[in-house]
């Protein structure tokens, strides 16, 4: 007859003491809860102080208690060990067998495992063994067309069989190459004989009426090559600091070369802008005299977009002020503004007219007015300026080479006849911050003096 204790020990429950006694209802009922709570109940370990959080998991983890594998796996069933799939059809048996490399010509035999459905077939990778295909020429074919005073037969015939040899690699057939019983050639030598006797044999033996196609190699341009990187090699420290100080030159010239153009077009454009606006002037003027009927809405100033300042039209659907017109786009810089205010403040003009039509229309062409003189005199400072620094230069390179002193700078009617890409130079040493603008403030007060006096 069973006890408790056999019972308790079927159910695998914990007992104590009292193990012979009854077992009751929440024994049997909560037997799970009991496993679950005595699972909960192991030990746990504690990192200990100072290891990192990943080599602690490398040890010991409470969702992996397995240890770390130690060799790689490629499986992705975690730590598992991964069983072998076997197939229920039989193994294809492999075999010891002999077979020749079809790339060898002393007829060696090697024997390797291989599968016994292959036994008999040629070996595969004896497709890989590709040969050059060097022509072959005949006593007849060499007398008539390849015959050359620098070459004999027999040498021709110990170069061909060196490239038939060694597939046309020149280096390794010019190292064994018969030095001794022929003359000592280069391999641009070699190169170049090979060659021509391939291109004479391919014209010969084309078909009539076809053009084949001829390899030239061209021999001289090799040498000339191969001293080339010679000297590049040999180059000593001092050479090659020399060199990049020649090319730092030489983009310094090339950027200002481009300056140059840059100053010369924008020049170019202000003279054309401020003709174009002499021209409208006087046109408006003719017109007004004539009294030709115009309306002012559709009248649109002929200037250029880089000449003066260049005003928004506002064609957007709804209402908008006409003092919107008046105000300056972003595109003129805080110096012109600033020049602009000062000029109108010192000639009596109000900064913020009554924004009437013709007010505004007369104030805007003011006001471009003003911006194309104020670029055209800064333009004309920095021409002086330049011409001032190339007249300094100028006399003192004559000086100190001590040239004849009837060679003077040339005059001003001299000068006005030049292009004016050779007036706009910036080869001189560049402008100071503070030089600019002292120039710059100079150019202004001297146009408001002017434009002072009645």
């Amino acid at each position: 007859m069973a006890t408790g204790a056999d019972v308790r020990d079927i159910l695998e429950l914990a007992g104590g003491d009292n193990d012979a006694g009854p077992i009751s209802k929440k024994d049997i009922i909560n037997s799970d809860k009991k496993k679950a709570k005595k699972a909960t109940e192991t030990l746990t370990f504690k990192r200990p102080e100072g290891m990192h959080r990943e080599v602690y998991a490398l040890l010991y983890s409470d969702k992996n208690r397995d240890a770390p594998p130690l060799l790689p796996s490629d499986t992705t069933q975690g730590y598992r060990t991964v069983k072998a799939k076997l197939g229920c059809k039989k193994v294809r048996p492999w075999k010891w067998m002999p077979f020749t490399n079809p790339a060898r010509k002393d007829g060696a035999i090697f024997h390797h495992w291989r599968r016994a459905v292959e036994e008999g077939k040629d070996y595969p990778f004896g497709r890989f063994n590709k040969t050059v295909q060097v022509p072959v020429y005949s006593e007849q074919e060499y007398q008539m067309y390849l015959h050359d005073d620098g070459w004999t037969k027999a040498e021709t015939d110990h170069l061909f069989d060196l490239c038939k040899r060694f597939d046309l690699r020149f280096i390794v057939i010019h190292d064994r190459y018969d030095h001794q019983q022929y003359r000592k050639r280069s391999v641009e030598d070699l190169k170049e004989r090979y060659y021509n006797i391939c291109g004479k044999l391919t014209k010969v033996r084309a078909v009539t009426g076809t053009e084949p196609k001829i390899y030239i190699f061209d021999a001289g341009h090799e040498r000339r090559r191969k001293e080339q990187l010679e000297r590049l090699f040999n180059r000593t420290p001092e050479q090659v600091a020399e060199e990049e100080y020649l090319i730092q030159e030489l983009r310094k010239i090339e950027t200002r070369k481009k300056e140059r153009e840059k100053k010369a077009q924008d020049l170019q454009k202000l003279i054309t802008a401020a003709d174009s606006t002499t021209e409208m002037r006087r046109a408006e003027r003719k017109a007004t005299k004539k009294k030709l009927p115009q309306k002012r809405e559709t009248e649109k100033p002929a200037v250029p977009e880089t000449a003066g300042i260049k005003f928004p039209d506002f064609k957007s659907a709804g209402v908008s002020l006409r003092s919107q017109r008046m105000k300056l786009p972003s595109s003129v810089g805080q110096k012109k503004i600033k020049a602009i205010e000062q000029i109108l403040t010192e000639q009596g003009v109000d900064l913020n007219p009554m924004p009437t039509e013709e007010i505004v229309q007369m104030f805007n062409e003011l006001r471009s007015d003003l911006v194309l003189v104020y670029e055209l005199k800064q333009a004309h400072s920095n021409c002086e300026y330049e011409q001032q620094m190339l007249r300094h230069r100028y006399e003192a390179l004559m000086k100190s080479g001590g040239g004849p002193d009837s060679q003077a700078w040339p005059g001003p009617d001299d000068i006005k006849t030049e292009a004016k890409e050779q007036i706009i130079d910036v080869v001189g040493a560049p402008l100071t911050p503070n030089s600019r603008k002292r120039r710059e403030s100079a150019s202004s007060s001297s146009s408001i003096k002017k434009m002072k006096k009645p």
